[in-house]
């Protein structure tokens, strides 16, 4: 037989009222949760540089944040945390609160390089962030100097075969983007080379146009001025397809390496466990900002080419360029330790 309500123990009567009591706490706190995700952001966003100010990386990271705050309607503070490389301002944004108030300025060098050149970085790429959008590519070409009489790629191989030594190439660096181009163009070409770092891209071209060294492998927007001046030769840019900029000069894949593929690139991520409302959020506004024709032409005027791309695209894209990279950091024994 049933007991009547107004029987129960004063013992069950407190059960009932502690289980109700959580019950309408645990609700309240899910409403609360789904409010604050469905405001977001109700306060300035801070979005993480891991390199110094002035430089293409921290530009273009300034013009993208001033209209994405625009467009979210909370200013985008650009903090800028260099140091080994990116690794340290990468590895804030690694362990920041994942509440979608902390961001990184994602550079192809630290998230799919570095972990493939030092023997050990503070953070993992694909487990630390969740992608929110690429940015856009910063495209590279092959520069010779035009003593060389070489006009394209089947000229430089022609070239090299007369030379004992091969060809020697300029990069920005050891383990920089220009160096992998490089040194993928060398495996996959078989052509006799050496690598020849610089403190950066700027003098390796500098060297080409005066003569001292024959080619190297360097941003578009940088090559321009000597291209259009006729002081260096464009042979073929590394891009899947041709640069805008220089729409006369093949791709590597149209010259017959198939699947010829290596940019520098910009992006952003947040914490990993960000919650999807907040993400999805934030994706939408890069996708509206990076499809603003004026937007396109201010990141063209720093060579980088808009991508606006979903966060599972540009997840996509870390992953398979840690393993390109992986191949050919393993193959031409590439350290930075």
């Amino acid at each position: 037989m049933k007991q009547p309500l107004a029987t129960l123990t004063t013992q069950t009567r407190r059960l009932l009222n502690v289980t109700l009591g959580a019950t309408l706490a645990l609700a309240a706190c899910g409403l609360s949760v789904a409010h604050a995700q469905g405001s977001y952001p109700t306060k300035p966003i801070r979005l993480i540089v891991p390199f110094a100010n002035a430089g293409v990386t921290d530009t273009s990271a300034r013009i993208v944040a001033e209209k994405l705050g625009q467009e979210l309607g909370q200013q985008i503070v650009v903090d800028n945390k260099p140091g080994a490389g990116g690794n340290i301002g990468t590895q804030m944004v690694a362990k920041a609160d994942p509440d979608g108030y902390t961001l990184l300025l994602g550079y192809d060098g630290t998230l799919v390089i570095n972990p493939n050149v030092y023997a050990k970085v503070p953070f993992d790429p694909l487990k630390d962030f969740a992608p929110i959008g690429k940015i856009g590519d910063a495209l590279l070409l092959i520069a010779a100097n035009p003593k060389l009489g070489v006009k394209n790629v089947a000229d430089l191989q022609k070239y090299a075969k007369t030379l004992p030594g091969g060809v020697s190439y300029g990069s920005a660096g050891n383990g920089s983007t220009t160096h992998l181009a490089g040194e993928m163009f060398h495996q996959r070409t078989g052509m006799a080379m050496t690598h020849v770092p610089y403190k950066g891209g700027g003098q390796a071209l500098l060297d080409v146009v005066g003569g001292t060294l024959p080619i190297t492998f360097a941003a578009v927007t940088g090559a321009m001025p000597f291209v259009k001046s006729g002081q260096v030769e464009a042979l073929a840019v590394t891009s899947r397809q041709r640069a805008p900029s220089l729409p006369n000069v093949p791709t590597l894949i149209e010259a017959g390496f198939k699947d010829f593929e290596i940019n520098s690139w910009v992006g952003l991520l947040a914490p990993a466990k960000t919650p999807k409302p907040v993400l999805d959020k934030l994706s939408a506004a890069l996708q509206k900002v990076l499809k603003d024709p004026a937007m396109v032409e201010r990141l063209a005027s720093l060579g980088i080419v808009a991508t606006p791309g979903t966060p599972d695209a540009y997840g996509r894209e870390i992953a398979r360029d840690l393993d390109k990279n992986k191949a050919i950091t393993k193959a031409a024994h590439i350290s930075l330790d």
